[in-house]
């Protein structure tokens, strides 16, 4: 299996993960729309991802909602790896057309492809997220698992962002782990619930191997600093170097499971090359919570540059409290074993983003959007 397609190739895990399929010698294709919003207006001149895989790849510009690029891209695959797809949990929450669109009807429209044409594809990898978890796995005092609904406005707006469970006092936090209950909380994380069950029904019944990956929080050197939308660490990233505060939301003490890319890259090519990977979904993550404050303080230090923290108690609906991966399953399944842990991600992240020029903080204009969608508070 020497030819893959890489949707999404020249964003920041599927170039990455292009780059080293092609150290080891495979064949790469990449479709790819170069988006505005994560390569800047002129990508094909100014996008360090995008040059980075050019002319190493067959690189086809187009968009996964045309059915016509798909079916040029699919020629001669025997592996897909989609990642395509619109990613800001909160834009989803109000650019709802756009995200089922480019998420669903992107990943229909292959499927109707692979079910109704002839292909050589054997195998599909998507990457799913663990947004489609929603606010994760708890205890309660009995020690059974709860799944706490989403947070209301009505209880946060009194500064009390934990999650409720009715009839327990005290919760648990504890690692999700592929078996937790589906219900997530943004449309975002609707259309990549959807993806993945589209992909794990449809395939196996043409004949085709699918395994899809819940990645956690990814970052690394090479994601985009242009992004309002997404990514705490470069967000929090281009307001330092504006010399800019920092509004950290809700009380701070909010979680998040961040994956660094080397280590992401290494787990899909495990799904990529071993038979045992077939049919199954797997977390990809490190198994550590870390709280947001733990995260701005940490690239505070690593730049050596102070701006002012606000701990606001502001929030945005669609965002969950904690999430945290369990491995247990792709480290017996695969023998993953993440290499970075959050401290060492975070210099290497920081030292490259040293090097990179200062992008304009636009990080207003997306929280602007989502206040006037009432989305905001």
């Amino acid at each position: 299996m020497e030819n893959i397609l890489i949707t999404g190739g020249a964003g920041f895990i599927g170039s990455n993960l292009a780059l080293k399929l092609i150290a080891k010698g495979y064949k790469i294709t990449v479709l790819d729309n170069l988006s505005p919003q994560i390569h800047g207006e002129n990508p094909e001149i100014s996008s360090p991802l995008y040059i980075s895989i050019k002319d190493k790849t067959r690189f086809i510009k187009g968009t996964v909602t045309s059915k016509e690029d798909w079916a040029e891209a699919l020629k001669d695959q025997d592996v897909i790896v989609h990642y395509a797809a619109e990613t800001g949990t909160g834009q989803s929450m109000y650019e709802i057309q756009k995200y089922v669109d480019v998420n669903v009807n992107g990943t229909a429209i292959m499927l109707d492809l692979l079910a109704n044409s002839e292909h050589k594809v054997k195998k599909v990898i998507i990457a799913s997220s663990r947004s489609i978890y929603g606010e994760g796995k708890y205890l309660n005092e009995k020690g059974e698992s709860i799944y706490p609904k989403h947070r209301t406005s009505e209880v946060m707006d009194k500064g009390d962002f934990e999650v409720k469970f009715l009839g327990s006092e005290t919760l648990k936090l504890v690692a999700t782990d592929e078996d937790s209950k589906i219900h997530p909380s943004s449309v975002y994380g609707i259309t990549k619930q959807n993806q993945e069950q589209m992909i794990m029904t449809v395939c196996p019944t043409i004949g085709i191997s699918p395994v899809a990956f819940r990645y956690q929080n990814v970052y690394g050197p090479g994601q985009s600093l242009k992004n309002p939308y997404t990514g705490i660490l470069s967000i929090f990233s281009t307001q330092i170097k504006n010399g800019n505060g920092i509004n950290i939301f809700e009380d701070g003490k909010e979680t998040r499971d961040f994956v660094y890319i080397d280590d992401v890259v290494d787990a899909t090519i495990l799904g990529i090359e071993k038979e045992e990977a077939n049919g199954e979904v797997f977390n990809v993550g490190t198994g550590v919570a870390t709280d947001v404050i733990t995260v701005a303080n940490g690239l505070i230090k690593y730049y050596g540059q102070e701006v002012s923290l606000s701990i606001s108690g502001n929030y945005r609906l669609g965002d969950i409290r904690h999430n945290y991966a369990d491995l247990t399953k792709i480290k017996s399944k695969l023998g993953f074993e993440p290499k970075f842990s959050f401290d060492q991600g975070l210099e290497e992240f920081t030292k490259w983003v040293n090097t990179q020029e200062v992008e304009k903080d636009n990080y207003q204009k997306s929280i602007d959007e989502m206040k006037a969608k009432g989305l905001y508070k």
